[in-house]
């Protein structure tokens, strides 16, 4: 999160950030329960994270699901992609519903995405479409173990 953006937080917008990181309720009307938790309103805590994701200081709101447990596939590709044709590319490849992430990167290969597809076989379907479509041969990254970080960002 940048310095600016940061500053703009009141502590409402830092208790939420705070709070939601560690999960979020599972019953009927999650953000009703959530936001008794921190002393707001079901609205107030809708409004101000619609607030944070449109001022940047929030990039998603939403679950994390493990795509290979629930008996899909997941790795992470990069592309070498020359400057002048970046954009046009990363449209290509973002165009694609299997995408959950792309970013540019200052290396060799300066476009790193996430695949996540509803079953293994269709990972290697969405790299051979991207390919086709962009004339570049995509790195294949999998994952071969996994380990649970639990990064928590305090504000």
């Amino acid at each position: 999160m940048n310095t600016a953006v940061e500053q703009s937080l009141d502590q409402h917008d830092k208790d939420i950030i705070n709070a939601l990181q560690g999960g979020f309720p599972i019953c009927e009307r999650p953000y009703l329960a959530a936001a008794k938790e921190l002393n707001l309103t079901e609205d107030e805590l809708i409004k101000r994270i619609e607030s944070l994701l449109g001022n940047g200081a929030l990039s998603r709101f939403g679950p994390l699901i493990n795509a290979e447990r629930m008996g899909g596939g997941l790795t992470l590709a990069a592309l070498a992609v020359d400057e002048e044709n970046f954009d046009r590319v990363a449209e290509l490849v973002n165009a694609h519903e299997e995408i959950a992430h792309n970013y540019e990167r200052e290396h060799g290969y300066n476009m790193w995405f996430v695949i996540a597809t509803e079953t293994p076989e269709q990972v290697a379907q969405t790299i051979k479409k991207i390919e086709l479509e962009t004339g570049l041969v995509v790195l294949n990254v999998p994952k071969l173990e996994e380990f649970f970080i639990g990064l928590r960002f305090d504000l």
